[in-house]
């Protein structure tokens, strides 16, 4: 602790693990599990759609999105999330983190009702609609990923400060799973409701009218969670760093810590006037670049390299499962039965991969170190990306598939107990107070910038090899094989620069941050 660091401060770096920790790990985890159902639960019904809207009266397969508005439709949200990542994080550090995130729970619930309800007098009007309110979904998304990483920061203490954050972040799989869980319960219950035949036995009859309730009712379902929690989100002070260090009001700081810590502190006003002498430069600042620019260099390369590679993995799933058989062809079911196959395949990688590999980040952590977990995580995903890469054609084998699969999913699983959560937790450690939440947000914006990259690039470089569709208008493609190869290479970036990263395990906020040091030029200054 610093000669003049603030004893509210101080209690709560050393304080126990209490109950309002575990509170405000809920709290905001709950915006997170919202947040991965919002955005990942649109991949189970892009086939449903397909159907619904875009089927061909006499052809041989099932109606599917042309390739414009099936990338709308999943890139429109990253978008949307990538913009109010920007906007809210530096929001945040304006009016305050709390007045910010019950925004964006509000923006949230709203546009996840208002998309289950998307309307128009044609198909096109309908999904035109469906992406409107899905790009203000992001929006909110993109809000709550700096709010809550800043305030578990800035709630927690310094011994287990990783495990708070990466258990908010943890949620994130809890939602996938959530999504794929409902997913199942609802296809699986019009199913039995509305029983129809597959597309091959009749094509008219396989997709039944209420199969438009299905995509919609999953949709709606993700207010659900954000909505319960938004008075508890209401109900939380202000974090005392932000009202403290950056409102400069000590007297609130102390009077909301002692309701939280059941404990009384004195009114250090003085001291906060001193601390803010030295806090007067900002983000674009020769001082910022000197002190955070490679830090912040740092965070959001990796961030922008890593949602490269984890977003292009999502989008590889649906070509792996079909082609290992958990996803029978689309003409073999009928419309309700194949959300539910790639529902339960989803909710099986999520099982068995991604959030155990969660779990192990909020486990090891403090123990082990960001810095190692993320260089672990990078080195893992590289060596499986290419150890599925250049000798692709033998686990194309019908022999060989199973296997293919496994080394997949260990690359999630490395992704989850490596950069995806630890990319999440560092920015909100390592900057000072009042850019905290501008920094992650201006990381995670960078993240979902290599998302879209992702998303929208190698959808076209992994599938198209045939000179055919590049006729029909489509980009020419490299194929699965050398898009895997570019993302091992993409990740031993990663790898390289999360040098450029400081290790915050163990370190008061204001110790990482370098808040301390300012105090003390000042003092050295009069």
């Amino acid at each position: 602790m610093a000669k003049d660091q603030l004893n509210v401060l101080n209690a709560l770096d050393v304080a126990k693990t209490q109950w309002y920790h575990f509170t405000a790990i809920v709290i905001a985890g709950m915006g997170f599990f919202t947040d991965a159902y919002d955005l990942f639960c649109i991949s189970l019904v892009t086939k449903l759609l397909g159907r619904i809207y875009f089927h061909v009266p006499g052809s041989q397969k099932p109606g599917t999105l042309p390739p414009s508005f099936s990338s709308a439709i999943n890139g429109v949200a990253l978008v949307g999330t990538l913009a109010g990542q920007l906007f809210f994080g530096w929001l945040g550090d304006k009016l305050g983190r709390k007045k910010v995130y019950g925004l964006t729970l509000m923006l949230m619930c709203f546009s996840s009702v208002a998309s289950g309800l998307s309307f128009g007098s044609s198909p096109k009007s309908v999904i035109i609609t469906l992406c409107f309110f899905r790009f203000w979904l992001g929006f909110g998304i993109g809000g709550d990923y700096p709010l809550s990483a800043t305030i578990m920061s800035e709630y927690a203490n310094k011994k287990t400060r990783g495990a708070f954050i990466a258990a908010v972040f943890a949620m994130q799989g809890i939602g996938i799973l959530g999504g794929g869980l409902f997913a199942i319960m609802i296809s699986a219950a019009f199913d039995a409701r509305f029983p129809a035949p597959s597309y091959e036995e009749d094509p008219l009859r396989s997709t039944i009218p209420q199969a438009d309730y299905v995509w919609r009712i999953i949709l709606m379902v993700g207010a659900l969670p954000a909505a319960l929690t938004y008075y508890w989100r209401m109900k939380m002070p202000e974090t005392a760093r932000y009202t403290a260090l950056v409102a400069k009001n000590a007297k609130q700081a102390a009077n909301d810590m002692g309701k939280v810590l059941q404990c009384e502190f004195k009114d250090e006003q003085n001291k906060v006037e001193k601390l803010a002498a030295g806090n007067t430069w900002g983000l674009f600042s020769k001082e910022f670049v000197s002190r955070h620019g490679l830090h912040l260099l740092g965070t959001a390369s990796t961030w922008f390299l890593l949602d490269i590679a984890f977003y292009s993995q999502n989008l590889f799933q649906k070509d792996i499962f079909s082609a290992v058989g958990w996803i029978p062809a689309a003409k073999s079911m009928n419309a309700i039965q194949e959300v539910y196959k790639i529902a339960r395949a989803q909710t099986l990688i999520a099982v068995c991969s991604t959030v155990p590999g969660y779990w192990f980040t909020v486990f090891l952590i403090d123990r082990i170190g960001r810095f190692t977990i993320q260089i672990l995580g990078f080195a893992m995903m590289t060596i499986f990306m290419f150890a599925l890469a250049i000798p692709y054609h033998h686990w194309t084998h019908p022999h060989n598939r199973i296997g293919f699969v496994v080394m997949y999913a260990l690359t999630f699983f490395f992704a989850n107990f490596g950069p995806n959560a630890t990319t999440f937790v560092v920015p909100a450690e390592i900057f000072p107070a009042r850019l905290r939440s501008t920094c992650h947000g201006i990381s995670a914006a960078a993240g979902k910038a290599g998302a879209i990259i992702g998303a929208f690039g190698f959808l076209y470089l992994a599938q198209n090899t045939d000179p055919k569709k590049t006729d029909q208008g489509y980009p020419p493609g490299i194929g699965v094989k050398n898009s895997l190869i570019v993302l091992g290479v993409i990740n031993l970036l990663g790898l390289f620069f999360t040098f450029l990263v400081p290790e915050a395990k163990g370190k008061s906020l204001e110790d990482i941050s370098q808040e301390n040091d300012e105090d003390q030029q000042v003092e050295s200054s009069v």
